[in-house]
């Protein structure tokens, strides 16, 4: 293996406290915010799952629990929505601070918990380890198979001063509890359900073959890379199949786990500017990359990318060159399969904007850092123009 130059390099995971997944476990919130004691609760949501929510909500409301629901994210966060919604926000009182949605809807509630009572600005909070604690419980229940955000430190944020996209990364934002219940993912619509479920596979398979990959996280990204394969046409396909919504949902919450420890790489940094850019959603970035970035990055890390390959269900070729090649035209064929764009063309980027993208790609020096093959802004070209 020696492209994964820290193998057993020191780790720390945090998972989260607890983990529920099964049909129509959202109503054991509930209890989860009864047994604790909790008197008021904020919710972090979207105003179309608002008719799911009707039961949970009479169930808090019945037990006495104060409860105030947000709906203002509707689109992928800025430092001014988050403080917006901060504001708006200081005066319910809220002792436990609960997200369901999607990543964006996650990642807010986990720092509207972190930052309800925090003297630190979100400047002073954005980057690596910052964030000094957090006072407030913290529920994740995920409507999307997907970012992850349920099970990571890291919660993403455009920022308005220069339009890119910052992360916020800290243990403190890894959630108490997690529910996952597929009965709320049966309506997501197929397009959102495809690009969430290749962010998740994106999360698995860049861990996995990333420079510091660690053999504790490895059985988690290949899982998960198998789990989301395996499932990820079907709930396509049927959106009412509970079987498979809740196995992607398990490969999502293993993506989660991925991105603590190890995180992504050359695909997210190149993602980034598509999302600050052109505003394309964030899985739909990452699909539109993957297949052009690991056959960049296959001569680096052959072995690596022929475990992928026979993770997602291809058979061993003659080399492993050959066998993480067929990796990549599975990953091709899915993306098909999903009915999702294939190209940068197909989504109306202009060619002549691909210097800005990669000088953009450029600084994000925290996931390029983790990429088994070096990628200058050169070479970030190169592949923006592939994948046009």
């Amino acid at each position: 293996m020696p492209q994964n130059e820290h193998p057993y390099r020191d780790i720390t995971i945090r998972f989260p406290g607890q983990v529920t997944v099964g049909k129509n476990s959202l109503l054991k919130l509930t209890d989860e915010v009864i047994n604790n004691g909790y008197k008021s609760a904020l919710i972090v949501t979207i105003s179309p799952l608002l008719g799911k929510l009707e039961p949970l909500l009479a169930q808090l409301k019945e037990a006495g629990i104060a409860v105030h629901v947000d709906t203002s994210i509707v689109r992928e966060p800025s430092f001014k929505d988050f403080e917006d919604l901060l504001a708006s926000v200081k005066h319910t009182g809220a002792d436990v601070i609960i997200g369901i949605g999607g990543g964006s809807v996650l990642d807010v509630a986990k720092l509207i918990a972190a930052q309800i009572n925090n003297d630190q600005t979100l400047e002073d909070i954005t980057g690596i380890g910052l964030l000094k604690n957090r006072t407030k419980k913290l529920i994740c229940v995920p409507t999307t198979a997907g970012t992850g955000s349920e099970a990571s430190p890291n919660a993403i944020l455009i920022d308005d001063a220069d339009n890119q996209k910052k992360g916020i990364i800290s243990p403190y934002l890894v959630p108490d509890v997690v529910i996952i219940d597929p009965a709320l993912m049966v309506s997501l619509p197929a397009e959102v359900t495809a690009a969430t479920g290749l962010d998740a596979l994106t999360h698995c398979l860049e861990a996995y073959t990333n420079l510091y990959a660690h053999p504790f996280i490895d059985m988690y990204a290949l899982e998960g890379i198998g789990l989301i394969a395996a499932n990820l046409v079907k709930a396509v396909n049927d959106g009412t199949d509970e079987d498979a919504r809740t196995q992607l949902a398990i490969g999502s919450l293993m993506g989660g786990f991925c991105l603590g420890p190890v995180n992504t790489a050359g695909v997210h940094a190149l993602s980034y500017p598509l999302g600050s850019m052109y505003h394309i959603a964030h899985g739909l970035s990452n699909a539109l990359l993957l297949p052009f970035v690991m056959e960049y990055n296959i001569p680096a890390a052959p072995e690596r990318y022929a475990a992928v390959a026979r993770a997602l269900g291809c058979n061993s070729s003659i080399n492993d060159f050959e066998t993480a090649q067929a990796g990549v035209e599975k990953i091709r064929q899915l993306i098909k399969d999903c009915g999702i764009p294939a190209s940068l063309k197909e989504i109306d980027i202009d060619k002549n904007t691909i210097p800005q993208m990669a000088a953009d790609a450029m600084k994000i020096t925290r996931l390029l850092k983790n990429n088994p093959r070096p990628i200058n802004i050169d070479d970030a070209v190169t592949i923006y123009e592939a994948a046009y």
